[in-house]
């Protein structure tokens, strides 16, 4: 097998192969990805970033070092991927896609800090980059099918999201305008204007509520109770959506499982018989 046949293998999540390596490696990345997120989130603690500020570093040289690897090993094998395509056009394919857009930004922040460092540049304005790290996190879906089968639901189900948004949006400005006329006279300071009435009209119709933010007058209580009843059904909607469309998926997946191997089946209850 050839260096680039095994690469190939190695990191192409839908390789048919089966490669016990390919699945190591996947676990891999899910791994140093996870570890990526509580790096970040350590970080945040003062006394931990300064303790283990040389060995974040490291882990964090790391972590870019396979992703870089990663990165670049899809790109040599991306005709690979598309035969159909010249290698050129496979790897200009391969390059403005959604996932690999995200592979460059997630490594990004590093080899810009490395680049003005070698400069003598001032880092700290150039210190927000290190947020895109957090798009490592992303990554998942590539590896992990319950993240895909949820994109392909958000997917196939973005009209029906679009439109249901789109009545919250407009009950939500029919909440502010409302509750804006209602108690402005009596709480300017709470409801100075309209603007500023839409996060309390967000906290109610999502039923979250905020405390130093309340109606006062008995139009308002009684709108702002109103509000809160309908916001149960608001949230419900897009909620009841996408659980639905999310079984659907998981069915047909298993059905199309089945339809593979039926034998392996019980075809009474559709579960998965024991291997003799």
């Amino acid at each position: 097998m050839s260096i680039r046949r095994a690469l190939f293998v190695l990191v192409d999540e839908e390789n048919e192969a089966g490669s016990k390596l390919n699945t190591i490696f996947g676990f891999l990345i899910i791994f140093i990805i996870i570890l990526n997120v509580v790096g970040i989130i350590a970080e945040s603690f003062k006394s931990f970033e300064e303790a283990y500020r040389a060995q974040l570093y490291q882990f964090e040289l790391f972590s870019v070092v396979v992703f870089t690897f990663e990165y670049l090993a899809r790109i040599w094998t991306a005709d690979m991927r598309r035969p159909d395509l010249t290698k050129a056009k496979a790897v200009g394919d391969f390059v403005t896609t959604p996932m690999a857009i995200i592979d460059v930004l997630a490594i990004a922040p590093f080899f810009i800090e490395l680049a003005l460092a070698s400069m003598s540049v001032d880092l700290r304005s150039v210190r927000a980059l290190r947020l895109l790290r957090l798009l490592r996190l992303f990554k998942l879906g590539r590896y992990s099918k319950s993240i895909q089968m949820m994109a392909d639901v958000m997917r196939e189900k973005a009209a029906e999201m679009g439109v249901a948004l789109f009545v919250t949006g407009i009950m939500l400005t029919i909440a502010s305008v409302l509750m804006f006329y209602l108690e402005h006279e009596v709480q300017p300071d709470q409801f100075p204007n309209i603007l500023a009435t839409f996060w309390w009209a967000i906290c109610t119709l999502t039923t979250v509520g905020y405390g130093d933010v309340y109606p006062v007058t008995g139009w308002g209580q009684f709108v702002g109770g109103i509000i809160a009843i309908l916001g149960i059904g608001m949230v419900a909607l897009p909620t009841g959506i996408i659980s639905s469309a999310f079984v659907d998926k998981m069915n047909d997946a298993k059905e199309a499982e089945q339809a593979k191997d039926p034998f392996n089946y019980c075809p009474h209850c559709g579960e998965r018989l024991p291997h003799p």
